[in-house]
């Protein structure tokens, strides 16, 4: 499990999750990635589900890059304790998600296989991501889909009148 091999302090505050990410929005080791659209505490158990079923679908082909790391620590009280006495224990580990940031990278593999490995891996987190890939990000704007191009040249072909 991911955590933090030492810490300045074991109890953290809460912070905030609003705004957009102001980092980790771009792909860089891979060609292919998931990206955050809503906020989380994203678990570290969360994050080793979603690592795991990737590798299990690609089979030791490819190479897979974890871009986010549980370094905020989260504290429980203990069931059936009286309200006060300080702050709980810690709990576990979390990576604070802001909309627009680059999760997981993969490289090595073929876009249909990339595509596959990581639905399987968005099923395992507690968010809405989605699939991008270098292509797109060095293109600028999203890449038009099929369905998209056939609908303009639909348009395109019914706008022009016939030559007569």
């Amino acid at each position: 499990m991911l955590a933090p091999k030492r810490v300045k302090f074991r109890r953290m505050h809460r912070g905030h999750r609003r705004g957009k990410a102001s980092g980790g929005t771009e792909i860089h080791f891979g060609d292919y990635a998931i990206q955050a659209l809503e906020s989380c505490w994203m678990t570290a158990n969360q994050i080793e589900a979603a690592r795991i079923a990737m590798t299990r679908k690609i089979r030791r082909g490819g190479k897979i890059w974890i871009r986010i790391f549980p370094d905020k620590s989260y504290t429980k009280k203990p069931a059936e304790t009286r309200m006060g006495s300080g702050k709980g224990a810690p709990e576990g580990w979390v990576a604070v998600i802001k909309p627009g940031r680059v999760l997981f990278e993969m490289k090595g593999v073929t876009e249909e296989l990339a595509k596959d490995a990581m639905r399987l891996a968005q099923y395992k987190l507690p968010i809405k991501t989605k699939f991008i890939t270098r292509r797109e990000q060095e293109a600028g704007a999203k890449v038009p889909s099929a369905q998209e191009v056939e609908a303009a040249e639909a348009e395109t072909t019914t706008a022009e009148p016939s030559e007569e």
